[in-house]
């Protein structure tokens, strides 16, 4: 089968499962529609603070909506194990090696496109609805490379779900890993390490360097980036090293 050909399976899969759509959705509503409740509701720093970024203010619900897209990615790809149905996808498709590039080609990019339009959504209504004077436009500097790496980021936190996915063949095993990973170690992390340290190259830190104005710390707004990208290279690789040696 040409790469084409199995870019198209893959996404009548994704389509055909509410799961992933719901997932996909929930990319959208969480990330969205609390970047606007709060920046609707607050619209200001808190009285005192120094601290205060517009651009990451607009992007407050982005820590959950990139939880839905860890789910979208580990079902996208553990799905395939459930009832021996990665024996059908590979009877379709023996070559692995496309199999695997066209499932991420496909996770990857839904994300990507749904994570664009979530991130260009959230900084409009959020720099909108700020009150006068604290909001920014779309020309000023770090606002479109905010925009973009968001979506970026988006696209990356569920090609590590998948690469996660097909190492531990299970949805349940993924998440158990990147759930705490994200929401938990590194503030664990930073407790143990209040200078930073360790926890600047967890992959939610790294790779959320790109939505700051004016990025602080031994990372700038693309090499944290690039650290993210180099977490998901490793779990890709693992899943790629799993789905070559193991039998379906």
């Amino acid at each position: 089968m040409s790469f084409p050909a199995v870019l198209h399976a893959e996404w009548i899969k994704v389509r055909s499962l509410r799961s992933l759509v719901g997932s996909l959705v929930s990319v959208f509503l969480a990330t969205a529609g609390l970047s606007v409740l709060i920046c609707g509701t607050l619209g200001r720093p808190e009285p005192g603070s120094t601290d205060f970024d517009p651009v990451l203010f607009s992007y407050y619900g982005l820590n959950f909506g990139q939880m839905a897209a860890i789910t979208f990615g580990a079902i996208a790809m553990a799905s395939e194990y459930r009832n021996g149905g990665i024996r059908v996808s590979l009877g379709a498709v023996p070559n692995r090696g496309l199999f695997y590039a066209a499932k991420l080609a496909v996770v990857g990019g839904l994300v990507f496109s749904v994570g664009l339009v979530t991130s260009l959504t959230s900084f409009l209504s959020g720099q909108a609805l700020m009150d006068k004077g604290f909001g920014i436009g779309i020309g000023d500097p770090g606002a479109l490379r905010a925009v973009v790496g968001c979506a970026f980021y988006l696209a990356l936190t569920s090609l590590l779900a998948a690469g996660l996915a097909a190492l531990l063949r299970s949805v349940t095993g993924a998440l158990s890993v990147l759930v705490p990973l994200f929401l938990i170690v590194p503030f664990v992390v930073g407790d143990v390490s209040r200078n930073g340290g360790a926890v600047d190259f967890m992959p939610d830190r790294a790779g959320q360097q790109i939505l700051l104005l004016n990025p602080e710390g031994p990372l700038g707004a693309w090499s944290g980036m690039a650290v993210l990208a180099g977490w998901v290279a490793l779990a890709v690789g693992a899943g790629w090293w799993a789905l070559r040696r193991r039998d379906a």
